[in-house]
């Protein structure tokens, strides 16, 4: 796999330096330097992504017409260091992970709204927004505790909507294997002082297998009122989820498992622009329902109803004077849950954020320290600091640092959860980590390149122990566990005439040293990827037509491995865009979480007219 990955990256670099030569350097510079102009918008201050002193990715909108998914789980897939564990397909379930850890240790924003879901982690991505809606991605990894709370312990995504909304109907529709089938609908309008766009779309199927069949439903709508005063931003948006969930959880052959998810978010916003002041003040409420069948067709064998509320209220603000820029910023929010395996409770939660940034030598040298100071009516008040540093060595090469201190509060899930095998713990501990991180990023016009050497020494793990074999699990604070590794990253652009060529690669090393307990019996389980390469290449050599290749080759710390190859292409003639996509090509037998095989090799064909 070594030789083969290296041949294929130098074959391509070399088509890429000679297809180069086409077009002027300094024409490929100004088309390039637009993505680090793009402000990273998911914290208090905004900083172009050049400048920032993280390792951060942004998938653009470009990149994700080209990238052949239909959905953001399959779409963050093509991301190194991101590990998605799909249960099925088309984004019904699935997991995020950011540079290991487990499930709920990374947070997921909406425009830098906090979704997570109080019950469990395994609902991170219920409220994945459809890709037509998506602006941008950005991706943020290592500790992030100090710039969002809680969860960010090993990382956050923060998806960021269309704000460029223009008069426009979009209507499309696909139909491919295991009788997929689905339509959208996206209306967009521009009116004198405000505007607003509007998405639905559902997809539905019979499954690539006994009881995966699916009918996901998404409604979205954007609107922005007051444009020509003081503009006021709304978001809601509301996703319904049915499908059969084939050894999804328990154990692989628990076969007949069904769920239903019902995920909202009502959320409004406005921004207050002085010459040095920006305020930003944003109330939300965050809504899940999720309902569980271990036998679908007999609800009373065992049936698991939760309800989960979060309404809250934050206010971000940043200010620059001669020292620097400050951020700072409070949020407060109640998290209600009604359940008839996990009780009903409810939880205040509070949160006060400040960092400065220091600019020094002539601006090359910039230093961020942070703190979060956080409080929750039932756990104790934790403050958690972190530093990042940033040093411009040239014009195209910046060094940049950071450590933090991070934390996760134990879910509903973990602490009150009952079945017939694992009772949780109502007197868990939130886990705690501090992370490192050091990196270095080269950006030269159409080729920009980065590596990171990080560390996470995490205590207070929840683990599910017995000391025999016929008592039953439960949650204890009782891991340790030490992750370290590395992460690479490269992308080239170049042109034929106006045709834009793009290859990305991706590598990203993790280990894991997970320190051993006195216990008889532990379910702690650890399975990241310990190698994970991405490569992607999209290229357009007629106009209006562009295809999309992309690999993924993952090894996990279990020893499982396996190859994936997924391609695409795309045809847009005036209003009307044709798309083919090929999934799996090489019919890899694979799984990502709990043995649950992943679908075989599968096509999916998609039209889609846009009426302006």
């Amino acid at each position: 796999m070594k030789v083969s990955f290296f041949l294929i990256t130098l074959g391509l670099c070399s088509v890429a330096v000679q297809a180069q030569e086409i077009q002027t350097q300094d024409s490929l510079t100004q088309k390039e330097q637009k993505l680090n102009e793009v402000v990273v918008t998911s914290g208090r201050i905004a900083l172009p992504f050049s400048e920032e002193s993280r390792t951060i990715s942004i998938i653009t909108a470009n990149q994700i017409k080209n990238s052949g998914a239909t959905n953001v789980a399959d779409l963050l897939q093509q991301v190194a260091g991101v590990d998605i564990r799909r249960r099925g397909t088309n984004g019904s379930q699935a997991d995020l992970y950011i540079r290991g850890g487990s499930f709920d240790q990374t947070l997921l924003l909406i425009d830098g709204i906090k979704v997570e879901d109080a019950q469990t982690g395994h609902h991170t991505l219920n409220l994945a927004l459809p890709l037509e809606v998506i602006k941008r991605i950005e991706i943020i990894k290592g500790p992030a505790a100090r710039v969002y709370g809680q969860n960010a312990f090993t990382g956050a995504v923060n998806i960021v909507t269309k704000d460029d909304t223009e008069n426009l109907v979009s209507v499309g529709v696909n139909a491919g294997s295991y009788d997929q089938k689905g339509a959208s609908v996206t209306v967009g309008s521009k009116l004198k002082n405000s505007s607003h766009l509007i998405n639905y779309s559902r997809n539905i199927s019979d499954g690539y297998r006994y009881n995966t069949d699916y009918d996901n439903q998404n409604i979205f709508l954007k609107s922005r009122f007051n444009e020509n005063a003081q503009p006021i931003e709304l978001l809601a948006t509301i996703a319904d989820k049915k499908f059969g969930a084939n050894g999804f959880y328990a154990t692989p052959e628990a076969k007949d498992q069904y769920e239903e998810t019902q995920a909202s978010l009502v959320g409004v916003s406005t921004t207050f622009k002085g010459e040095k002041l920006t305020v930003t003040p944003r109330m939300y409420w965050r809504r899940n329902q999720d309902l569980y069948l271990y036998v679908r067709n007999n609800p009373p064998a065992y049936r698991n109803l939760h309800i989960t509320n979060k309404v809250g209220a934050e206010v971000n603000a940043s200010y620059t004077s001669k020292l620097g820029v400050t951020g700072f910023g409070v949020d407060l929010s109640k998290v209600y849950i009604s359940s008839n395996n996990l009780g009903d409770h409810n939880r205040f939660m509070g949160t006060i954020f400040l960092e400065h940034q220091f600019k020094l030598f002539n601006n090359k040298f910039d230093v961020t320290p942070g703190v979060a100071l956080n409080y929750f009516s039932d756990f104790d008040a934790h403050a958690f600091p972190g530093i990042d540093l940033g040093f411009q060595l040239t014009k195209t090469v910046r060094l940049y640092g950071n450590v933090g201190y991070t934390y996760r509060i134990p879910t509903y899930t973990d602490l009150y959860y009952a079945s017939p095998t694992t009772l949780g713990n109502a007197d868990l501990k939130p886990e705690e980590a501090v992370s490192e991180e050091f990196g270095v990023k080269f950006n030269q016009g159409s080729f920009r390149a980065s590596a990171a050497f990080f560390n996470r020494s995490s205590q207070k793990l929840i683990d599910y122990v017995k000391e025999n074999e016929g008592d039953l699990w439960q949650a204890q604070n009782i891991r340790d566990v030490n992750t370290k590794g590395i992460e690479a990253n490269a992308a080239y652009v170049y042109y034929l005439g106006d045709l834009m060529q793009r290859f990305d690669v991706g590598y990203t090393y993790l280990d894991d040293d997970v320190q051993n307990v006195a216990a008889n019996y532990s379910q702690y389980s650890i399975n990241s990827l310990k190698h994970n390469v991405t490569l992607g290449y999209t290229s357009s050599f007629v106009k209006g037509l562009s295809e999309g290749i992309f690999y993924r080759y993952a090894e996990r710390t279990s020893g499982d491995c396996y190859k994936v190859v997924d391609a695409n292409v795309t045809y847009d003639i005036k209003d009307i865009e044709l798309s083919f996509m090929w999934n799996n090509i090489f019919n890899e037998a694979y799984t990502e979480t709990n043995l649950v095989p992943m679908p075989k090799s599968n096509v999916l064909f998609g039209l889609r007219y846009t009426f302006k």
